[in-house]
This record gives C-alpha cells, sequence and structure tokens, in this order.
C-alpha cells in the first residue's frame, strides 16, 4: 500500500533551532521509526536512540533511490539540505547541526553506494505496528547526564530533519512512495 499525501501542515512545537515542528508523516512504517526513536529517549534508552535516529539519512537516501542504494555523497548533500537551520549562521544552536551532521557522515563514510540493509529492515519492521502515542517529550526530562543529553538533541534533530525531508519532498516523490510500498510488502 502506498503512502497518502500529507495534507498536514506544520504545527508549533520545541524542535531545537527552529520555531515550528512538522506534522508527522503519511507513512505508517515511518511515523512507527520515528516514535520508536521518541519512545527510546522517553524511556533513557539513549544508545538505541542515537543508533535508529543516525540511520535516518541512510533511510532516506536509500528510499529516494529505485534501487534503495545511498553512497557517502548522497548522505552528505541530505544532511546539508535537511539538518541544517536555514541560516546557521544567525542560529545560535548552529554548532549543534554541524556536530550532529559530521556524526551521521562519520558513520556513513563510504564512497561506493551501498545497500543499507540492517536501517531498512529495522524501518520495515515497523509496516505492521500501529501508531502510538508521541513517546517523547523534551519538558519532561529535567536533569539529564551528559550522554542523554547528546542523545536527546542528536535524535530530536534528526528526527525532525525526517519529519520534514518526507512533508516537504518524499511524500511527493514517486520513488520513495513505490520503495515505501515495496518494504511494505517483502517479507
Amino acid at each position: 500500500m502506498q503512502d497518502e499525501p500529507n495534507s498536514e501542515r506544520p504545527t508549533r512545537g520545541r524542535a531545537l533551532g527552529s520555531n515550528f515542528r512538522v506534522a508527522p508523516s503519511a507513512s505508517r512504517m515511518l511515523t512507527g521509526y520515528l516514535y520508536d526513536i521518541e519512545q527510546a529517549l522517553d524511556e533513557q534508552r539513549w544508545e538505541v536512540a542515537l543508533r535508529e535516529a543516525q540511520d535516518l539519512p541512510q533511510i532516506a537516501v536509500a528510499l529516494s533511490d529505485p534501487h534503495l542504494r545511498a553512497s557517502g555523497e548522497k548522505i552528505k548533500s541530505w544532511c546539508n539540505e535537511w539538518i541544517r537551520p536555514k541560516d546557521p549562521d544567525s542560529n545560535a544552536r548552529g554548532a549543534e547541526y554541524e556536530r550532529v551532521s559530521a556524526a551521521v557522515l562519520a558513520r556513513s563514510a563510504f564512497d561506493e553506494s551501498f545497500v543499507p540493509s540492517l536501517a531498512l529492515k529495522r524501518l520495515r519492521l515497523r509496516r505492521h505496528a500501529r501508531t502510538r502515542p508521541r513517546g517523547f517529550s523534551p519538558g519532561r526530562s529535567v536533569v539529564l547526564d551528559p550522554q542523554g543529553s547528546e542523545a536527546v538533541e542528536t535524535s530530536t534533530i534528526l528526527v525532525e530533519a525526517a519529519r520534514r525531508w518526507y512533508a516537504q519532498s518524499a511524500v511527493h516523490d514517486s520513488a520513495v512512495q513505490a520503495n515505501l510500498a515495496r518494504l511494505a510488502v517483502l517479507r
């Protein structure tokens, strides 16, 4: 089943460095994956949240390719377009976006294209999951250790970037929609 176009508009929220929170995507599989990241943050499972959030750029690039392939260069382009704030020089949190992009790129430092099989498999596992209430609220985490703070900041930046990417680009991209449908029927 293909995903339906997203007709929801952005709503106010607390995304790092922005005034808007992007509405959830119309892809149940992707929405479930993003909610799982937020749930892991809520349960303070920092390593799980970071791993799955850092896979988001690979997943987005692979979904945009007819053969589900990604490359370091395409991931870098995705990060530059979707992770960075519109004007990082005037944004006090610009360094955070640069740090997150650098961390993602360090994990994806491949010159040749590859299929991010493990990341796509974790995404695909979301196809049967029911959408749960939003799992994580940054306002609930009063005092976090350094690992928790980094996990929350990094994951929030990446989840918001993935939501922007889907709502503004992928929802209208036939390759992305075909790949999501293809992943939904794989066993």
